[in-house]
């Protein structure tokens, strides 16, 4: 019976939607299989309870549904409720597993993200698309150039100040008919140029008017960019108890294999959220060149880190230091106050 269900676990489809319902003592109360429209009217109708599903697209959607029917909305990533499908793997086992995911107590779950969050995600995943694309374009050009014996030094702005002069030359051996393709390539590039452009100057306005964003700008090394990623990704950050739960979610912490009471640390895990910490580690590393190191006590302890570790180590571990930095700003609500360095 429907009153019974204490948690109702979803198993996400396109169409359709597959249900289990459990009880306080975890036995299954409810089976059903539903479209999208009766999903909808019968979210309204249950009674309230803990529902649950696993992160992926339309989960944040279904959510917030869920949410303003008065239900406890738990999502749940992905790799944290294949541990509990049993047997074969089927729509209706996927969601008896989410719903017992949902019942551990230590369970991590995801929080639902604003409307603003959201369209902040999807401008920072138009953008990214948009580069990659550059990329490929420009290495596509690139390769067309070395089959006819033609290369040119690594780095995208001598490419485009060198590639006029190659489509220019007629005795380079190029046929009319590939001058005419890498022309319609540096015509796209152009293009792609002009709508990255378009997509960094709406997270600047919106990097301005956000007072999370405007906040966090203050600490060193995050700009408009970084700042908007990381409130689309974790809002006010209170979701994170501290500041290393923050890093180690991004993956910045170094992985730990440990037993016997023997603590053995690695490299960086690189769990998480990759493009976020690919935008803290670029920032990092512009801080970490442009840095007075005289200047504050974060400058300080960036020189004695580089006394004893390489470079690439001080750049992750500045990255990591500024990630908690910004947890700190977010959840205390004050700007960032530097430290001024001690004499001696």
């Amino acid at each position: 019976m429907s009153t019974d269900i204490h948690i109702l676990g979803i198993d996400l489809g396109k169409n359709w939607f597959h249900l289990i319902g459990i009880d306080t003592r975890g036995k299954v109360v409810l089976r059903k299989k539903l479209n999208r429209g009766k999903l909808m009217a019968f979210i309204a109708d249950l009674p309230t309870c803990i529902v649950s599903m696993e992160s992926c697209p339309g989960s944040q959607f279904l959510g917030r549904r869920c949410e303003d029917a008065g239900h406890e909305v738990r999502i749940i990533p992905a790799q944290f409720v294949k541990p509990y499908v049993k047997s074969n793997k089927n729509d209706f086992n996927d969601a008896q597993a989410i719903a017992e995911a949902a019942s551990r107590a230590t369970m991590r779950f995801v929080p639902l993200k604003s409307p603003e969050q959201l369209e902040l995600q999807a401008i920072h995943r138009v953008r990214q698309r948009f580069i990659t694309e550059r990329t490929a374009t420009v290495n596509q050009m690139r390769a067309l150039l070395l089959e006819n014996g033609i290369t040119i030094p690594v780095g995208r702005a001598l490419f485009a100040r060198r590639l006029p002069g190659i489509l220019e030359d007629a005795d380079n051996g190029l046929s009319i008919r590939l001058r005419t393709l890498l022309d319609k390539l540096r015509h796209r590039w152009r293009t792609l140029d002009s709508e990255i452009q378009e997509m960094t100057d709406l997270l600047n306005e919106q990097a301005k008017q956000s007072e999370l964003c405007v906040r966090v700008s203050t600490v060193p090394g995050v700009g408009p960019i970084v700042s908007t990623a990381l409130i689309a990704a974790v809002g006010n950050a209170r979701a994170f108890g501290r500041g290393r739960d923050l890093a180690a979610w991004i993956g910045l912490v170094p992985r730990q294999h440990s037993t016997g009471g023997k603590a053995t640390l690695g490299a960086i895990s690189k769990r998480g959220n990759s493009y976020l910490r690919q935008l803290f580690i670029q920032g990092a590393h512009a801080l970490y060149i442009h840095m007075k190191r005289d200047q504050s006590a974060l400058g300080k302890w960036l020189r004695q880190l580089e006394a004893r570790s390489h470079r690439h180590v001080a750049v992750v571990a500045l990255a990591n230091k500024i990630v908690r930095i910004c947890w700190k700003v977010l959840t205390s609500g004050r700007a960032y106050e530097p430290f001024p360095a001690r004499i001696g």
